[in-house]
């Protein structure tokens, strides 16, 4: 259980900042900003949040613990020291990533096929979506920087993936359904 007696701690006034595993990195450090975007990404779903009920605020809600999750996973370098930590690492499991894919399978079946791209909009949710997804892409293009040096959880790299295909088809979702997507004429102001 975490317990926050003290929110300032003066610790990172030099600007480095502690990881989970106790280490001490640059507050710019590849690691760093990838969890900070998620951190970022979670705020943004929030905003979305205010405008979603149902199946899609619960969803919602499933995403922000994941997205969590996520960021504990990539605070914590070195997947092959896991087990030295003495206790369970909280690490993005291959269930996070599949449960995304069915999510996205059920929406992609109430969907039209699309025929042209979709400028980001429409009503209040399906905005505050896309603004998640290329949040998400962002959070991705940093995970997978930090993957190249082979210090990252492939699980949550795929969970990045998935997150904003999932944001993008809630997004048409809460647009009717597709109905009330906004389309992208090609030159239509030259």
């Amino acid at each position: 259980m975490v317990v926050l007696n003290k929110i300032y701690t003066k610790t990172g006034d030099k600007g480095e900042t502690a990881l989970a595993d106790g280490s001490r990195v640059a507050k710019h450090d590849l690691r760093v900003n990838a969890y900070g975007t998620v951190d970022e990404l979670n705020s943004t779903l929030g905003l979305a949040a205010l405008h979603a009920s149902g199946d899609v605020a619960a969803a919602i809600a499933r995403i922000q613990n994941d997205l969590f999750d996520l960021g504990a996973d990539l605070a914590r370098p070195a997947l092959e020291k896991d087990a030295e930590a003495g206790y369970p690492v909280l690490r993005v499991v291959e269930a996070q990533v599949t449960r995304l894919e069915t999510e996205i399978d059920a929406m992609i079946a109430r969907l039209e096929p699309l025929r042209s791209f979709i400028l980001p909009g429409g009503t209040a949710l399906a905005a505050h979506l896309h603004l998640c997804r290329t949040v998400a892409r962002r959070a991705e293009r940093e995970a997978t920087a930090l993957a190249a040096g082979g210090d990252a959880n492939p699980w949550a790299v795929k969970y990045l993936n998935r997150l904003s295909d999932w944001f993008f088809c809630a997004a048409r979702i809460a647009n009717d359904e597709g109905r009330a997507d906004v389309l992208w004429v090609p030159g239509a102001n030259r």
